[in-house]
């Protein structure tokens, strides 16, 4: 039996995405959810894999625009809608998608490539590795109180319509983004994914609300981002659904936090308050929050607070000289290394990145190498949210110049923990 691998058109796109569905499980999804990633797919980025006229292997790539730690936005391919049919497993299917995936995103010159990943184990083998983590939160707000920080109380928070507050809201997130790596500057036609919000899979809970937290900017009319005449700046943003629940003693409903946004301490303390407070409800939940969220620091009783982490976005550096010298460093670094790389044998060999807060530079060498590792591990240290020293106590980076280690694993540091905000 064989196959042919070859780029989405426009009209095979609704038997493409079916095979999606039955890889995934085969629940259909909304009119609504398949209408927006139909409007995002990029077919030219898009390949299926057809035995006759079935489609039986799915793949994709999102041009995205990824923070990277120094504040850099670095174009990387965001890899999604990977599903190989149940009739076709072990034929390789899936190694000849990421081979071709892999060699269009070296050809089109982004040096990184993203995922985030429903099975870790299968990714590994072609490269990618966990760069970011997520924390969820399932918070016990009639045991947990919050501290709020001075200015809290100046903040006016007000309900609005998600639609309506919608582009000031998405001015406000771009802001964010070069703050924190792992971030994605959203490109047009994403900002409708914070707005997605189909009655079939709300589970129970009210439609999507939205709350904005203002501070008068005592200018009168607009503010500086033409937000609203009546001399008020939009200074962070909350958007959530309420699940009510009752039980013999009284009420015991749940605030489902989907986005929340700030500018500052106290607009985002201000955010945290409401939602601790509303009415006939008992927790606050949320599944998507960056690991040292400073939630954490606000909350009274962080036991109570039913804290989880995973994995969250996987990062495979396509070209690691580009790729390294894209970020900066948080302390001056001058190391060799000797990189293993299988799948995508141009990166193996020795490369020497200097750099510092200011830039880097990263080419080959004949030197001797510091460090020996995989791409793999470089992935996973890239954005900041893993140590080099971790991955070297596990066994998978070793250190072949005595302190090389220790001047790689600080500088390759982020102040802010790596987060993606949103899946793709």
């Amino acid at each position: 039996m064989t196959t042919d691998l070859r780029v989405l058109t426009e009209a095979d796109w609704e038997t493409w995405y079916a095979t999606l569905e039955l890889a995934f499980g085969g629940v259909a999804e909304s009119p609504e959810e398949r209408e927006l990633w139909r409007a995002l797919t990029e077919p030219d980025r898009s390949i299926g894999v057809w035995d006759g006229d079935a489609c039986v292997g799915t793949a994709g790539a999102f041009s995205f625009r990824l923070a990277v730690p120094g504040g850099a936005l670095v174009d990387a391919a965001g890899v999604t809608m990977v599903g190989v049919a149940a009739t076709h497993r072990r034929r390789g299917i899936l190694t000849s998608m990421m081979r071709g995936q892999l060699d269009d995103v070296r050809a089109r010159g982004e040096s990184l490539a993203v995922l985030t990943a429903s099975e870790p184990v299968i990714y590994g083998r072609f490269g990618y590795a966990a760069a970011s983590s997520q924390l969820k939160a399932a918070i016990d707000t009639s045991r947990v109180s919050l501290s709020a920080p001075a200015g809290t109380d100046d903040i006016r928070l007000r309900y609005a319509k998600p639609a309506d507050v919608h582009d000031a809201c998405e001015k406000l997130y771009a802001r964010q983004v070069t703050g924190r790596p792992g971030m994605l500057a959203r490109r047009p036609g994403w900002e409708r994914l914070g707005l997605l919000d189909p009655p079939g899979e709300r589970g129970g809970a009210s439609p999507l609300q939205c709350v904005v937290a203002e501070r008068a900017n005592g200018r009168g009319g607009h503010g500086s981002e033409g937000y609203d005449p009546d001399g008020y700046d939009l200074v962070g943003y909350a958007r959530f659904a309420v699940k009510p629940e009752w039980e013999w003693q009284g009420p015991k409903g749940a605030v489902h936090v989907r986005d929340l946004e700030a500018l500052d301490p106290a607009a985002y303390a201000a955010l945290w308050r409401f939602l601790f407070g509303i009415d006939l409800t008992t927790s606050v939940v949320a599944r998507n929050r960056p690991v040292d969220d400073p939630l954490l620091q606000l909350v009274s009783d962080v036991r109570r607070c039913d804290i989880a982490v995973r994995d969250s976005l996987y990062v495979r550096l396509v070209e690691v000289g580009a790729a390294l010298e894209a970020r900066t460093y948080q302390a001056p670094l001058d190391v060799v290394f000797e990189v293993e790389d299988a799948f995508c044998p141009w990166n193996a060999g020795r490369w020497r990145l200097t750099g510092d807060a200011k830039g880097a530079s990263c080419e080959r060498t004949p030197d001797p190498a510091d460090l020996a590792l995989s791409v793999r591990e470089l992935g996973a240290a890239y954005l900041g949210g893993v140590s080099l020293s971790s991955l070297a106590g596990a066994g998978r980076v070793r250190e072949l110049r005595q302190g090389a280690l220790a001047e790689a694993s600080v500088a390759f540091g982020s102040d802010a923990a790596p987060w993606l905000p949103h899946g793709f």
